[in-house]
């Protein structure tokens, strides 16, 4: 667990099995922009550049007998739907917004597909 500041390990206290997931996600992030901006809160991880474009949280995404352990949820918004068995729940709030929540139970789930998703939610926020 180390390298996270204390605010991190304090969203992560009830389900420390899921940091070493959070850290492979944070990875990708970080080659996408070390710069990112980071906000602990309590119900969730905000990532933006000029404004949010992913978050990680403990979403109940499907029924809590479906979801692996450990697990985490990664949110995107995307201006198309995102065709693909790994997208738990795809919700359209308003039109050309997609928000995908994304459930990830091992390290090796923040994989190139992933990122190329984070990437294109990057660059959608950008855009804002």
């Amino acid at each position: 667990m180390n390298g996270f500041d204390p605010e991190t390990l304090q969203f992560f206290a009830q389900q420390p099995d899921a940091l070493p997931l959070y850290g492979a996600f944070l990875e990708g992030v970080y080659a996408l922009d070390a710069a990112v901006r980071i906000r602990v809160q309590k119900t969730q991880i905000t990532l933006s550049n000029r404004c949010v474009f992913a978050c990680v949280s403990f979403a109940r995404v499907r029924k809590k007998s479906l979801l692996p352990k450990p697990y985490l949820v990664i949110t995107l918004g995307l201006p198309f739907a995102l065709d693909s068995a790994r997208v738990a729940v795809k919700t359209e709030p308003y039109p050309g917004r997609w928000t995908h929540h994304i459930v990830l139970s091992r390290p090796q789930d923040a994989d190139a597909e992933l990122a190329e998703w984070l990437r294109l939610a990057y660059d959608f926020s950008m855009q804002k």
